[in-house]
């Protein structure tokens, strides 16, 4: 009888289908510094570079070159051993998910309203049941439950912003289907989140402040603290949407709570995905699950939980980083060095504010942000585009390992009438927009 291999680079080798047989070379970066010697040197084999651009489409049929391996291996993937010698370099089955997530992240942008003259004005353009198939996902193995909406309650002296800060569409709650569930190895519960849009959403992401999070009242746990902004657009409740019912929070947990009881005697898994602004919520989303106690799985054990993070914020403060660590929540940030966002809050006083090598802490260390899990650094950039820094679309490109003199025509081939390419401007002229209609002008 043959004896399981013993490392999950091994088990993941001993799955895959002899056509992928190498990954992509990504750097690695642990914010848990006792990992990092253990995460840098294990080694996996590369993956054929892929030649041509492809459309989402073409791309999870790329993604599933390892489909047959997944079920057997897919706690590994989901950081069961936080991703020791999967990361560097990228393991294909890994790349492979961290892309299908990230086209279920995409959806979001595909499907967002963009007309200022819609009565679903920046909120979602389809119905649950056609949203995957209106976007072009209609193999993604999923069923939409529920749409998410949120604001954030900030408001500006003199009523600023105040008509812009009405709950909008942020993303969507889906279940992975039977077929997929056979699949994937498990009942997949999907939660998927969007970046920042509106005017009231970039005011939440500058503010910066650090306040407690307190969602378990039982123990509310001052010494854990997020980014206030977050927090906000999080648990506010603003009854003045269209569509609106109840604070994200509370929509994200009753319906995730329902899904946990509908498949109770099913292997289960949660799997938070969020780009920029969404992959805040995600984290937060993840750390309330866990703290609460609400993921008990058909054996008594906890549901795992894992956040696929795209051009991530920092979130939260040191205690909130090692609580998160302590309840199991495992992270997987895509960061492009030379984005921005992936540098705040906390640009000056972070999780590297230490003295003599890193070796102590400054007093003031824990209350400075810090980032959560493991991270695939990925490093690209365009002078005649700087706003692709940031893009969803080219970080899923980059994965990809398109060549970098092609990441610029990358999202106008085979794509919905190049729905990222003139994403970039719509955006700019919604957020000019919003600030025109706030200040009355």
């Amino acid at each position: 009888m043959a004896v399981a291999p013993s490392s999950p680079t091994q088990r993941l080798r001993a799955c895959m289908p002899p056509a992928a047989a190498s990954a992509t070379h990504v750097a690695l970066r642990v914010s848990n510094e006792p990992h990092r010697a253990a995460a840098t040197t294990a080694t996996t084999a590369a993956v054929p570079v892929p030649t041509a651009v492809v459309a989402p489409a073409d791309r999870r049929s790329d993604a599933q070159v390892a489909a047959p391996s997944l079920a057997c291996t897919w706690e590994d993937v989901h950081g069961a051993d936080d991703w020791r010698g999967l990361v560097e370099p990228l393991h294909p089955v890994l790349r492979a998910e961290v892309v299908r997530y990230g086209e279920l992240v995409g959806a979001c942008y595909r499907a967002l309203d963009l007309d200022p003259r819609s009565k679903r004005y920046l909120n979602c353009k389809h119905g649950k049941k056609q949203i995957l198939q209106a976007v072009g996902m209609a193999d993604a193995g999923y069923q939409v439950t529920k749409y998410i909406y949120a604001a954030p309650d900030v408001t500006l002296p003199m009523g600023i912003c105040r008509l812009c800060s009405k709950s909008r569409w942020i993303g969507y709650v889906a279940v992975a289907s039977d077929r997929e569930a056979g699949r994937l190895g498990r009942r997949d519960i999907l939660v998927s989140f969007r970046g920042t849009v509106t005017c009231s959403e970039w005011l939440a992401n500058f503010m910066s402040a650090l306040a407690p999070a307190r969602f378990d009242p039982a123990d509310p746990r001052s010494d854990v603290r997020v980014e206030s902004g977050f927090l906000s657009l999080y648990t506010s409740d603003n009854g003045t949407g269209k569509f609106t019912a109840g604070s994200c929070r509370n929509q994200l947990l009753s319906e995730i709570s329902r899904l946990i009881a509908e498949h109770r005697h099913e292997d289960m898994s949660i799997t938070l995905a969020g780009h920029s602004m969404g992959s805040s919520l995600a984290l937060l989303l993840g750390y309330d699950l866990a703290e609460l106690g609400m993921i008990r799985g058909v054996h008594g054990g906890a549901i795992p939980i894992t956040v696929f993070s795209f051009g991530g914020p920092r979130v939260g403060n040191l205690e909130f980083k090692n609580r998160c660590d302590e309840l199991g929540v495992k992270v997987l940030r895509v960061a492009n060095a030379n984005d921005p966002v992936t540098k705040m809050p906390g640009v000056l006083f972070n999780e590297t504010a230490r003295v003599l090598g890193g070796r102590y802490e400054m007093p003031w260390s824990k209350a400075c942000y810090a980032h959560v899990g493991v991270e695939v650094a990925l490093d690209f950039f365009k002078a005649g585009d700087i706003a692709c820094v940031h893009d969803l679309e080219v970080y899923i490109d980059q994965l990809l390992k398109i060549p970098k003199d092609e990441v610029a025509t990358a999202s106008s081939v085979n794509r919905v009438p190049s729905m990222f390419e003139s994403w970039r401007w719509q955006m700019a002229m919604i957020r000019a927009g919003e600030w025109l209609r706030a200040l009355g002008i």
